[in-house]
């Protein structure tokens, strides 16, 4: 464990301030990657619940569909008690449908959050990585400098590992940003589809059960 302590602290001395940088930035992608996960645990679970509870608004039960939708600890479920209790509430779909739009919307923006974060990381650690390449050459092309007639080829050498070093810590950070950002993001639109499918048949059935003429309720 020391051995692993002593090889990292080397590491960084030799990586220079980008590589402390980019080890700060690795702990910060690494934390939201974790959070984002259990976040997203379980988003599309109670599909059982949503489809008992449209069986029962088509059968005319208000009360087991609100029942069903109970305690709604998913986004499409909770977006769905909301339209159950507009509709219940006696308000006509042409009205219920934007109220509902946007409890989705607010549902979906607390799913992205943080996924642009990751984004950022994902595009901005190769160029730190890169940053650290330049610097690195410049040192070394420095020492030779330096050196003049005595120069040898180990001068050169330490800097392109120095070099090499931040360029593939860039990397590794920019890689699982970039794979858990895009697997996140998709998990997300997976879960507005489900809203979408859900809600929209609840609410085609309560529109196609509306009477004709006036609204219920403006």
């Amino acid at each position: 464990m020391t051995g692993l302590i002593e090889t990292a602290q080397g590491a960084m001395e030799a990586g220079g301030p980008v590589l402390v940088l980019l080890f700060f930035v690795s702990v910060y992608g690494l934390a939201l990657i974790v959070i984002k996960a259990v976040h997203l645990t379980g988003v599309m679970g109670e599909q059982a619940a949503r489809a008992a509870a449209a069986d029962a608004w088509a059968r005319g039960d208000e009360t087991a569909a609100r029942r069903a939708l109970e305690p709604g600890r998913t986004p499409p479920t909770r977006v769905m008690r909301a339209a159950v209790d507009l509709l219940a509430a006696g308000q006509a779909v042409a009205r219920v449908r934007p109220a509902v739009e946007r409890v989705a919307n607010a549902e979906l923006d607390r799913l992205r959050r943080h996924l642009r974060t990751l984004d950022v990381i994902a595009m901005v650690s190769p160029l730190l990585g890169l940053l650290g390449t330049v610097l690195g050459m410049i040192e070394s092309f420095r020492q030779l400098d330096l050196a003049g007639g005595s120069a040898n080829a180990s001068i050169l050498a330490g800097g392109i590992w120095q070099a090499l070093l931040t360029t593939a810590a860039g990397l590794s950070v920019a890689i699982p940003a970039a794979v858990a950002g895009t697997l996140m993001a998709v998990r997300t639109d997976r879960v507005a589809a489900v809203m979408e499918a859900d809600v929209g048949g609840l609410l085609d059935t309560a529109e196609a059960a509306e009477p004709p003429g006036p609204s219920k309720k403006d």
